[in-house]
């Protein structure tokens, strides 16, 4: 390997890691949500949930968790009783 290629191979290295930082960057732009838009989504999780498991709603937790390389959304919902269907299915 010439020495010339050596220093291209850095800046292709280092051009990947700044575009890997930009779109780490744009994704935790993008992941920032208002605290109506968090409360609109929690109803709406909790709506489909109450079709499976009795919850108890007052102590739902959630919030998003920023790590070094992604945004997660981190529920603690305390689930009281599932609900079980019936092995009945329509014909």
């Amino acid at each position: 390997m010439s020495l010339l290629s050596k220093f291209l191979v850095k800046e292709e290295h280092s051009g990947k890691t700044a575009k890997d930082r930009l779109v780490m960057a744009l994704m935790m732009d993008r992941a920032d949500i208002s605290p109506d838009m968090m409360d609109d989504m929690k109803r709406d999780i909790i709506s489909v949930i109450k079709n499976y498991v009795e919850i108890d709603e007052d102590r739902i937790e959630l919030e998003l968790a920023r790590e070094s390389t992604s945004v997660a959304l981190v529920a603690n919902i305390p689930v009281l009783t599932v609900r079980r269907r019936s092995n009945k299915r329509s014909v």
